[in-house]
């Protein structure tokens, strides 16, 4: 099955007291999201309970607006199945996409290896865009003390600066610079300024032909602003300090095989230091660019585009970092296309 056709999961994350649960409640009512199944830690946590349309089972519920909500009290992977169990067998709603919402504390990465690694998951589901919600009151000083608030947005491919109408506009300001500065690639979005929908937040994931060339050309945009750790302007926190992301070129097409058995060793190595991977690839034989994606030690299935974004047809890759240097990567890279050209000549 391709991949435009599994069904996409969003991962809705975001600190203690981000507002991600009014965040999906605001989503939900939309009639873009009207076959949505959303698992959540406990059905109360969402605050839908005055909207409750009826009881499936214990644990399940569907709402006025067609959406399935699904309290997450077990394994995600035992979770999800059985959402999809229901799904076929015609107990709920036939939904065609997931959001999960997660703990205030949780790392998304997990959530997206179980998608990634899970046999029977993987055959119906694919990762969409994960979306952190950012508290612009206390966003600060959660990235300044909590690692785990550091990662979410990391890893995010959307930000979303909540209560911007209850802070200054300094303070919103410095947030959205401290959050450029971990993750200058994931566009950020405020809704007290200007209202977003689903299409804003969910479509365009590198396996969404709706919007996957605009998007690849909004990530490839900003990185080359960003500054690692000892040069970084402002007032970084002790973890965001940690966190940066760069970007590096080649003028060269890249020989697929090669070019894999690179990156896997690269993760292999680095991988619980390589917080985000994303790449626009020119590939030998190829006339369209190859998006690759990954998190950690996990990458996505590669996702062929139906064209170039830009003019610029040079293999780009961006990264977020944790502590480490750039320059391991960047020589790690060009020692592979050195021997990539090496193997090329004695062909």
């Amino acid at each position: 099955m391709a991949a435009a056709d599994l069904i996409p999961v969003n991962i809705v994350t975001g600190f203690l007291g981000s507002g991600k649960t009014t965040l999906l409640r605001r989503l939900l009512a939309s009639p873009e999201l009207a076959n949505t199944a959303v698992l959540v830690n406990e059905l109360g946590e969402v605050g839908l309970d005055h909207l409750l349309l009826r009881h499936v089972d214990e644990s399940t519920v569907v709402l006025p607006s067609g959406c399935v909500c699904c309290a997450l009290r077990a394994d995600l992977t035992a979770a999800i199945r059985d959402l999809y169990s229901k799904r076929e067998r015609g107990t709920i709603p036939r939904f065609d996409r997931l959001a999960i919402e997660t703990t205030g504390l949780a790392d998304p990465a997990p959530i997206i290896f179980t998608l990634l690694a899970e046999p029977v998951l993987r055959h119906h589901f694919r990762v969409g865009h994960v979306v952190t919600t950012v508290d612009a009151v206390n966003g600060a000083r959660h990235l300044a003390q909590h690692p785990e608030s550091v990662k979410q947005v990391a890893v995010a491919d959307r930000v979303v600066l909540t209560k911007t109408d209850l802070a200054g506009p300094a303070q919103a300001e410095a947030l959205r610079t401290a959050c450029r500065r971990v993750n200058p690639a994931a566009p950020i979005f405020e809704p007290a300024v200007d209202p977003i929908g689903p299409d804003q937040l969910f479509a365009g994931d590198p396996a969404d032909p709706s919007g996957t060339r605009q998007d690849a050309r909004r990530w490839l945009g900003p990185v080359a602003a960003a500054t690692p750790p000892e040069t970084g302007v402002g007032q970084a926190s002790a973890h965001d300090r940690d966190v940066y992301a760069f970007s590096v070129t080649v003028d060269r097409a890249l020989d697929w095989t090669a070019f894999g058995i690179w990156l896997t060793m690269l993760l292999h190595a680095h991988g619980e230091d390589i917080l985000r991977v994303k790449g626009l690839l020119q590939v030998v034989g190829v006339p369209t660019p190859v998006v690759i994606h990954g998190v950690q030690h996990l990458v996505h299935p590669p996702v062929h585009l139906d064209g170039w974004p830009t003019a610029d047809r040079g293999t780009r890759l961006v990264f977020i970092v944790q502590k480490l240097p750039r320059q391991v990567i960047e020589r790690s890279l060009a020692a592979f296309t050195r021997l990539a050209a090496v193997g090329e000549r004695v062909v």
